[in-house]
């Protein structure tokens, strides 16, 4: 049987990557995002079955867990979809900014999860290639979750709190066959996260990347949440940290041509 994944933000950057890499390796894949033009130029191009929604939105997750009900299984979810909005310090910052955040890094997460596990427990008794029953639900976090950084504290904790979602929901979920695999990525290079974190200023979102040598880009991130997908059914990738060479930690980020000293 043909796997099914579901890839939210599937219409830019690392979800639309991993629509493309999961279609590549044999997956159906149910591209959603708000976007509709979007998705529609990504299933014509791909093969994959556009869904829009808003899953900040109640009804749209309602409307979108129905539709996947009437129209297959449901083997994986891939949560990317979220976001930053704003590098101010925690004395300066805009709780609306914060408000959207944790709509999008968490509550929309935890209300599509909580949506679609009864479909992936009904999916999880078929066999992947190898013969081995399982379903899997993927979060695509970020090193923000695992270490602060100034005028980061709105998406720090956003993150930090997807990331514990994802703990318990292992936890929880012991004893079933449902894989819990968290991607947490350094920096990406898309062309829009820091656009959007930035309020839309082009000349302040290229200067994120000046200097730096190869930083990740979506398809570096994509091709491991495929491969996470397509391990045996018995192995689950709990953490995967992937940052560029240049970035060695969260803060700590070299511009400039890599070298060896000598």
């Amino acid at each position: 049987m043909t796997r099914r994944a579901v890839v939210t933000g599937a219409s830019s950057g690392i979800g639309e990557a991993t629509a493309r890499a999961l279609r590549a390796s044999g997956w159906d894949v149910v591209a959603v995002a708000r976007r509709a033009d979007r998705l529609a130029a990504l299933e014509g191009e791909t093969g994959v079955a556009a869904f829009a929604a808003d899953l900040t939105q109640q009804s749209d997750i309602d409307a979108l867990a129905g539709w996947l009900l009437q129209s297959g299984p449901v083997h994986a979810v891939v949560h990317v979809a979220g976001g930053a909005r704003g590098t101010e310090r925690v004395e300066d910052g805009d709780p609306e900014d914060w408000r959207w955040m944790f709509e999008a890094n968490v509550l929309s997460v935890q209300r599509l999860t909580a949506a679609l596990l009864p479909q992936l427990r009904d999916a999880a008794s078929d066999p992947d290639s190898r013969g081995v029953p399982h379903a899997d639900v993927l979060f695509v976090t970020s090193t923000a979750a695992q270490l602060a950084y100034p005028g980061g504290s709105g998406y720090n904790a956003a993150k930090a709190g997807e990331a514990m979602l994802a703990h318990a929901l292992r936890l929880e979920l012991n004893g079933e066959p449902i894989r819990v695999v968290e991607i947490a990525p350094g920096m990406v290079r898309t062309e829009e996260f820091a656009l959007n974190r930035l309020h839309g200023d082009e000349h302040a979102a290229s200067k994120v990347y000046d200097g730096v040598e190869d930083p990740l880009s979506a398809e570096d991130v994509a091709d491991v949440i495929a491969y996470a997908l397509n391990a045996p059914g018995h192995v689950n990738l709990d953490l995967v940290t992937m940052r560029p060479v240049a970035q060695s930690a969260a803060h700590l980020l070299a511009r400039g041509p890599l070298r060896v000293r000598g």
